[in-house]
């Protein structure tokens, strides 16, 4: 009764065929996401460092600068020097806080131990810089 079809199917899957376009692995991927949050992180930890100079801030920076060059293959991150912020410090950490949770969480679904250390210990110290505003608004 029908006629069978002879064309072929716009619905057709993909399976077996090759793609114009580079795919990524998911490891590729989250490589990509942590350097991201790390070079996110270094950005932020140049601008403390520009409001408020200290020896603790320059090795974080410069750890940070390593694993984002890990990251990416040995590139180095470009870093340009800071001019004094505006943004008031304590707005600084917070971000500072929750880019290295979000950098945490990735390392730690990567499986990266180093980083998920060095986003660990940044989370303390900023953690540890807002704890006298904390206390004091209860």
């Amino acid at each position: 009764m029908y006629e069978p079809i002879r064309t072929k199917s716009v619905h057709s899957t993909t399976a077996g065929t090759t793609s114009d376009f580079p795919h990524r692995s998911r490891e590729e991927e989250l490589d990509i996401q942590l350097a991201g949050h790390l070079g996110a992180l270094l950005a932020v930890t140049d601008e403390l460092r520009a409001a408020a100079p200290s020896e603790e801030l320059d090795a974080a920076a410069e750890r940070l600068a390593g694993q984002v060059a890990r990251l990416r293959g040995g590139m180095t991150p470009v870093r340009m020097p800071v001019a004094l912020s505006d943004d008031d410090p304590m707005a600084l950490h917070e971000r500072a806080h929750a880019l290295a949770g979000r950098a945490l969480v990735v390392a730690a679904s990567r499986a990266d131990t180093a980083a998920a250390i060095l986003a660990a210990e940044q989370m303390d110290v900023h953690a540890a810089a807002l704890e006298p505003r904390e206390l004091s608004s209860h």
